[in-house]
């Protein structure tokens, strides 16, 4: 199995190669060459399968960096939680994807990554530096799942006034081989300065590699619980097809998704759900492509995201070409686009709505980033009512408790606390402060790891 590179400029390399450099040399992102596709009898067997299992069936698909027994020990070790399947009303479900050690969806990839990264490292005796900019859950899930792997450092750029207390706790509270930068910006300019670390010769000697979803290793085992999913809330194994909504910021969610798609999933229909950082159900519309910079501030933090970098992915599998800096080569086929994908925006308002009304109807708690799925989901429903019974399901990504404030100025609720947030209040926290400066960050990490 090779991988190549959004940019069609850098050669093909193996899933190691892939993992181990994140971004291609030629700042593109890597996809499979060819996706590889399930067969009936497999998504047949898939609602028979235990979580791990199934997942160390998917990833074998993508080539022998891994054998099947390898697989199985990663898949084991790094899902050791449930995942929920609630059913909220008629055929409409929420997966929660909460109840990993992070209280976040990244645990899936994260916990993947970091068993299969440190494997890597230990076979080529080698040392990585980890580099990742977190919206919100992709920082505290990384750390976790690095945390103490011989080889192996993690640095994390997080915006300063856009994560939550509990979300920076989580990240700010570990030590050891984990650190952590306050920038004085938004999440596109701590993914800015991490990109361009990736392209800069001089940093090379570092060994950087990113846990972030520009990394393919993000993207495969989160294609894994849309199967897990689906299997379980409708007959796929005979073709009946499903709606799935993913509530998106930088869009690796959703490309796991189309992973699986491409695969043989049947789906009816995405339903991308954004919050005010509106640029891709824009461009679904319209078929033009707009960064919005910088982006905007809404409660579902972790889809603060201005320009995805995922959206060069999703571009690239439909025949068309988007840069790294948000410039359009060459459009996509924009009529496979619309009948795949119903992107739609929800306001700040409309998601504490949502949040207040799936509590008062059928006494569901969900936070913000699940609820801007859900009202995207419904007005999927309202505008496509013929697909109103079919099944359905809808994300949560994160675990209530992470948004307290909100969830209990809404609902009047405190959200249970999770073991995993019980004790963050009692941690000293430790974390580097600095400006959006590219150069100031070079100096940094040559200071530091160099």
């Amino acid at each position: 199995m090779k991988f190549y590179s959004t940019n069609k400029s850098a050669p093909e390399v193996s899933l190691a190669d892939a993992l181990l450099q994140g971004q291609a040399p030629d700042r593109g992102l890597y996809l499979p060459v060819q996706i590889p596709k399930m067969s009936a009898d497999f998504l047949k067997n898939a609602s028979q399968m235990p979580y791990p299992e199934l997942a160390a069936a998917v990833l074998s698909q993508y080539g022998d960096t891994f054998s099947h027994a390898e697989l199985q020990e990663i898949c084991a070790d790094a899902y050791d939680f449930d995942v929920p399947i609630e059913n909220v009303s008629g055929r409409r479900h929420i997966l929660r994807l909460d109840r990993g050690p992070s209280a976040s969806f990244k645990d899936f990839a994260a916990r993947f990554m970091g068993r299969a990264i440190g494997r890597l490292v230990n076979r080529q005796n080698r040392e990585l530096l980890i580099l990742t900019a977190t919206s919100g859950d992709t920082g505290s899930a990384v750390a976790h799942a690095f945390l103490g792997v011989k080889g192996i450092r993690v640095l994390v750029l997080f915006p300063r006034d856009e994560v939550s207390d509990r979300q920076r706790k989580q990240m700010t509270t570990l030590g050891d081989n984990v650190s952590m930068i306050s920038v004085d910006g938004k999440f596109d300019d701590c993914q800015a300065l991490v990109k361009r670390a990736f392209a800069d010769a001089d940093l090379a000697r570092l060994n950087l590699s990113s846990a972030n979803s520009i990394n393919i290793g993000r993207l495969l085992p989160q294609s894994v619980y849309y199967i897990y999913a689906a299997s379980r809330i409708a007959d796929i194994g005979n073709g009946e097809k499903v709606i799935i909504c993913v509530p998106s910021g930088n869009f690796g969610n959703l490309m796991g998704a189309v992973l699986a798609f491409k695969g043989g999933l049947p789906v009816e229909k995405f339903v991308v759900a954004t919050n005010a950082n509106d640029e891709v159900p824009l461009f679904v519309e319209s078929g033009v492509y707009r960064k919005i910079e910088p982006s905007r501030v809404c409660i579902s933090n972790a889809m603060n995201v201005g320009h995805p970098s995922n959206l060069a992915r999703l571009v690239d599998l439909y025949g068309g070409h988007l840069d790294e800096t948000g410039a359009m080569l060459k459009k996509p086929d924009m009529d496979a686009l619309r009948r795949d994908f119903y992107a739609v925006s929800i306001s700040d308002e409309k998601t504490r709505a949502t949040i207040r009304s799936v509590y008062e109807k059928y006494a569901t708690l969900i936070e913000p980033h699940g609820a801007v799925g859900w009202a995207g989901l419904e007005t999927y429903f309202n505008d496509v009512p013929q697909h109103a019974n079919m099944a359905a399901v809808c994300l949560e990504t994160a675990h209530p408790a992470k948004f307290p404030d909100e969830v209990r100025r809404i609902t009047g609720v405190e959200p249970p606390l999770p073991a995993c947030l019980s004790d963050l209040d009692s941690k000293p926290e430790s974390f580097d402060s600095m400006k959006v400066d590219y150069e100031a960050f070079k100096t940094y990490l040559k200071g530091k790891y160099q």
